[in-house]
């Protein structure tokens, strides 16, 4: 690809060059869309979103689902400088509100006939212009705008640990970078057809929509029904001729207890890349006694603020040596660093890992105090800016210099490959009038799966099943604990706090 700035300007040379090539299929319809086809999709909405008078640096937040005009928006955007949001439609309204108050659109975008809330946006003061499902005809699309790379593409909104969503904020310069290792490291090419079997709301889908499409590869979506329906969705898989799958492993452990996936499937998958949470190795080892021989089995790990993913461990059958540990995250990709913040002076190869390097992000959208914490000046000088981004996860560093996940410094999971922070469960228990104070642990089930347990001391006679219901208008469905423990009063340690250890000794959780 010659030298491009702006992910516009890199998407019309890919245009220029595989212009009859299908960028999306739709295997059960045999739709196809060509990338001239998704181009010009992309120049009409540009059009439309022109005409509502956005410009470069406003927000536009999306309600999508996977048509081609959804993906022909998010280009739109890239060409037009204007950053957008892809928001989940299914997601309870007061998050919705919290995260539209923290972005402030200038424009609301909607993919579907309806939606649930379209009243509620209406009250605030968000009118949803533009509906994609009946795009008008805005006339001549603008040239591309002109900014630099250093210019934000979306923002991606992530759990927060005070019950305010955060909205890490990626560049351009990000993404290209993010494109180019990736291309490199997982030798995708035009002929190769990738999955979009993640929501495009999620984290994972960065993976399958920029590196499919700024390579000049045919993308695959799947819909929420077909995802659920495991044999259906390995049908579509085998139909569309896949040759790399990008998931979190719990939905490949889903495939895999459900028998959805036998040898035969996958036929043209040359990678099946995971990340997201951890593995159970009985379950991996199961899917490469199935596909090892035959595809490359890459376990990934990225946080959101450093554009999806950075580092990638081909799994070898030396790795069921230990059938305890998960699998390495392996080696950071080339061109980025990191530092190793050791938590005591006992092991300079443990600690949390502090990364550097051009894939990361450019912080906290409206959220200084937050960028401030995380995003920070390199501590081991101070001779010149040099800003890395502080994960919160805990690494040891082998021999080979592959770095293992050893957990966290603070409370947030993975869950479901959702980043969850449990501090944020517990603030929407704690805004219901019954609760006095709340508790949220984390249990480990086995085989990679988990669940989320609420433990809460109330002024007055409450039912779980109601705080459950309430707290359900509050978070996301992935969020909602399996079950409420009522326990008065929550157990404290010596300086007062709750006392989480005990928490988990109560009902004997890992």
């Amino acid at each position: 690809m010659p030298y491009v700035t702006t992910l516009g300007a890199a998407f019309r040379e890919i245009v220029a060059q595989h212009a009859e090539h299908p960028a999306l299929r739709y295997p059960e319809t045999g739709e196809r869309v060509s990338y001239a086809e998704l181009n010009h999709l992309a120049d009409r909405v540009a059009a439309a979103i022109h005409a509502q008078g956005l410009r470069p640096g406003e927000v536009a937040v999306f309600f999508h689902d996977k048509s081609p005009v959804a993906y022909a928006a998010m280009l739109a955007c890239l060409r037009l400088g204007v950053i957008y949001v892809n928001l989940d439609p299914d997601s309870p309204w007061e998050r919705l509100h919290r995260i539209l108050a923290t972005c402030r659109p200038r424009l609301v975008v909607n993919a579907f006939t309806v939606l649930p809330f379209a009243a509620e946006l209406a009250a605030e003061g968000h009118d949803i212009v533009l509906h994609l499902h009946a795009l008008p005809d805005a006339g001549i699309a603008p040239a591309d705008a002109h900014f630099s790379g250093s210019h934000p593409a979306y923002i991606m909104f992530t759990s927060g640990s005070t019950g305010m969503p955060k909205g890490a904020v990626m560049s351009h310069a990000n993404l290209l970078g993010f494109i180019a290792w990736a291309q490199n490291r997982f030798a995708i090419t035009p002929d190769d057809v990738l999955t979009n079997v993640n929501p495009i709301y999620f984290d994972n889908s960065v993976f399958d929509f920029y590196t499919a499409i700024f390579s000049g590869a045919a993308l695959v979506p799947a819909t929420a029904e077909q995802v659920r329906d495991t044999r259906r969705l390995v049908r579509l898989v085998n139909e569309a001729g896949c040759t790399i799958w990008f998931s979190v492993p719990s939905l490949l452990v889903y495939l895999l207890t459900t028998r959805a996936l036998v040898a035969t499937d996958f036929p043209a998958m040359r990678k099946i890349v995971f990340g997201g949470e951890g593995f159970s190795k009985r379950k991996l080892r199961q899917l490469h006694e199935l596909f090892g021989e035959r595809a490359a089995l890459e376990n990934v790990y990225g946080p959101t603020e450093c554009t999806c993913i950075c580092s990638a461990h081909t799994v070898g059958v030396a790795d069921f040596d230990d059938m305890q540990a998960l699998a390495p995250l392996g080696l950071l990709a080339e061109n980025f660093d990191y530092e190793i913040l050791p938590q005591d002076d006992a092991d300079p190869d443990f600690g949390e890992l502090f990364l550097r390097g051009p894939q990361v992000g450019l912080g906290y959208y409206n959220d200084p105090e937050r960028t401030a914490r995380a995003f920070v000046q390199n501590p081991r000088h101070e001779h010149y800016a040099d800003i890395g981004y502080r994960t919160g996860d805990l690494v040891q560093r082998d021999t080979k210099g592959w770095l293992h996940f050893r957990g966290r410094a603070d409370y947030q999971i993975k869950h479901m490959g959702y980043r969850i922070e449990l501090e944020e469960i517990e603030a929407a228990f704690n805004s219901l009038p019954a609760v006095k104070e709340c508790a949220v642990v984390y249990q480990t089930l086995g085989e990679g799966l988990g669940q989320i347990l609420a433990f809460v001391a109330a002024h007055a006679a409450v039912a779980p099943a109601d705080l459950l219901k309430q707290v359900a208008a509050i978070v996301p469905v992935y969020m909602v604990p399996r079950r409420v423990t009522l326990i008065d009063p929550l157990p404290k340690n010596a300086n007062g706090k709750i006392d989480r250890p005990a928490l988990h000794g109560v009902v004997g959780l890992s």
